[in-house]
């Protein structure tokens, strides 16, 4: 690799065509500035520079490297600009439902890394059995789950209220079987709709497997089906909660918690685990 200071004293001499002048700017003696010309033409093996011009000018050898010593030390001097700042050395990785992925939680995180610029975010979205286990391997710092229950080490548990939906217009909740829409395999909430369901007595079909939130929410209002959804997520949303004579057989759905777990409490963490807890409480 052709040492930077040796090509940063030939492109000195070219751009100012004289070697005194290529000294003073790069703040070196004549001697030192030829020197470093010498060690660098030893190495092309010709000579780069017509010293009997006047001023003195690049050799055609010396004219093909010109443009790449200029992009040698461009590249050099951005990778040293990057080695002295220090944004994003450090990195928090944060798990969540999608969900709580709200536009207010993502204001609170894109504050976060407005002030804390040595700090890069690692957010990932997902299914919170999922969510659970990756934490307990050690890939999260920080992660928010749905669980029927929190464990011990538990920071903080919110409960989250549980509700039957369906298209604005009746129908679909009369079904025998009844059409579901559900959230994929290893979802709380289609288990549970499952678990409801059958100590009901009710039979049941899924008519629809939504990978996402906004998925589910369209072929509820769409009539696809019924299906379980928590009621923080509804509102605004173009379907019908089922409540008295319309649910009936469906069976009361006890709430599951909203929980945050949380490696420690020491700044930054402390700080962004104070941020979620806020932005959960209001809900």
């Amino acid at each position: 690799m052709l040492d930077p200071r040796l090509l940063r004293s030939f492109v000195a001499i070219v751009e100012t065509g004289h070697f005194t002048r290529a000294a003073e700017r790069l703040g070196m003696t004549q001697s030192t500035i030829s020197q470093q010309l010498g060690r660098l033409e030893e190495l092309a093996g010709h000579p780069l520079i017509d010293r009997a011009a006047r001023p003195v000018r690049p050799t055609a050898l010396g004219e093909r490297l010109l443009g790449h010593a200029r992009r040698i030390l461009q590249l050099d001097a951005e990778a040293r600009s990057l080695l002295r700042d220090p944004a994003g050395t450090a990195a928090i990785s944060i798990g969540l439902p999608e969900d709580l992925a709200t536009p207010a939680l993502a204001r609170g995180l894109a504050g976060f890394a407005a002030r804390n610029s040595r700090i890069r975010l690692d957010v990932v979205t997902g299914l919170s059995r999922d969510l659970a286990t990756r934490y307990r391997q050690g890939e999260f710092d920080i992660v928010v789950v749905k669980e029927d229950r929190p464990a011990p080490d538990c920071r903080a548990s919110f409960p989250e209220p549980l509700g039957w939906f369906a298209a604005p217009e009746p129908g679909v909740e009369a079904g025998d079987p009844l059409a579901l829409v559900t959230f994929p395999v290893g979802g709380l909430y289609r288990e549970t709709m499952f678990r409801q369901l059958e100590a009901a007595g009710r039979r049941w079909y899924v008519a629809f497997s939504g990978s996402s939130l906004q998925s589910v929410i369209s072929a509820v209002s769409a009539g696809m089906g019924l299906s379980l959804l928590p009621l923080s997520v509804t509102r605004g949303q173009d379907v019908r909660r089922l409540s008295g004579r319309d649910g009936e057989g469906l069976g009361e759905v006890p709430p599951m918690v909203v929980s945050l777990y949380a490696r420690e409490d020491q700044a930054p963490i402390g700080e962004l685990v104070e941020m979620v807890l806020a932005v959960l409480e209001r809900r």
